[in-house]
């Protein structure tokens, strides 16, 4: 699309849809993969959970509905450009809200929203109102359909982590960006990230993320919500979600804080994925991104993207 083209809200779910249709208060089964270059090719392993890499029938993010509890999504429309809040509520099979959570990594719900064209990058950090209903701030760039996903565990004995996930238009004019090409380096605010390993279908593999800053290693990175380091994964076109952490902590006499962050992390197919790396440096939270094919090589001499095109707006917001 080379010019703009003004849409309703509706209408900019419709747009970037990449293809695929997801039912509202239903849980939904992964994007069936297309079979051009970029797209997922299937594969014959179980699709592991982005929470801890089980199997299950899909992976996380997929579902508004899992395990008897209902994201309900209260704000679905939200203007391009303009502030706005993002109320929802956590439901559970009777239709009550819950309001009682298991605290992790320092918080009782993590929110992440994504733009589909995964440009747009948010970690947020919702407050929750004594009736069970979870508000925070959204300032979205530019219009089109946007992925919130709610990743919390409920207090009730037994209960697993969940992550739950629907579909935000924002409306205005609509303009699709390309997606970053793959590159192994990635800046952000003066520092720069540089990633090795490769994340591979259906099998665990470690990814290190080293940071540095004027050409030198990082070597005093702070505690992040219990960690030296955070990472999100979003597969192109579904976003079918992925939240893994570190390897090790801080104070746990092994782990050091920096340059280099370590995760585990399994790829529910083949496909191209977009990574988020939160790290936080002299008390700022920054975001580093990463677009990464699993299951395939990227093309020798890929260009790496500048800093504007490779982090687009990836932000924190507490």
């Amino acid at each position: 699309m080379n010019t703009g083209v003004k849409i309703t809200a509706f209408a900019a779910a419709l747009a970037a849809t990449f293809g695929t249709a997801y039912g509202v208060g239903t849980a939904v089964d992964p994007a069936a993969p297309d079979r051009e270059p970029a797209a997922h090719a299937e594969h014959e392993s179980p699709a592991p959970s982005g929470r801890g890499g089980h199997a299950d029938t899909a992976p996380a993010g997929l579902q508004i509905s899992e395990a008897g509890y209902t994201l309900d999504l209260g704000t679905p429309r939200v203007t391009a450009g303009e502030k706005s809040e993002l109320r929802f509520t956590i439901r559970d099979r009777d239709g009550r809200r819950v309001t009682s959570y298991r605290r992790e990594h320092g918080k009782e719900l993590h929110l992440v929203l994504a733009s589909r064209d995964l440009v747009t990058y948010r970690h947020l950090h919702p407050t929750r109102a004594a009736d069970g209903t979870w508000s925070t701030p959204v300032d979205l760039p530019a219009a089109g359909t946007y992925r919130v996903f709610a990743d919390f565990t409920p207090a009730a004995e037994g209960a697993d982590g969940l992550t739950l996930g629907a579909d935000l238009a924002a409306s205005g004019t609509y303009k699709a960006p390309a997606l970053p090409e793959p590159a192994a380096t990635a800046s952000v605010d003066g520092y720069t990230v540089a990633l090795r390993g490769d994340l591979r279908p259906g099998k665990a593999s470690e990814l290190t993320l080293s940071v540095s800053r004027d050409g030198r290693p990082v070597t005093d990175l702070e505690p992040y919500l219990g960690a030296y380091g955070h990472l999100v994964a979003l597969r192109s076109g579904d976003l079918a979600y992925l939240h893994v952490h570190p390897n090790g902590e801080p104070g746990d006499g092994t782990t050091e804080p920096g340059p280099d962050v370590s995760f585990t992390a399994t790829a529910p197919t083949a496909g191209t994925y977009r990574l988020f790396l939160d790290f936080r440096h002299d008390g700022t939270v920054r975001t580093a991104a990463f677009t990464v094919h699993a299951g395939k090589t990227a093309p020798a001499g890929t260009p790496e993207p500048t800093a504007g095109e490779e982090h687009g707006e990836g932000d924190h917001r507490h």
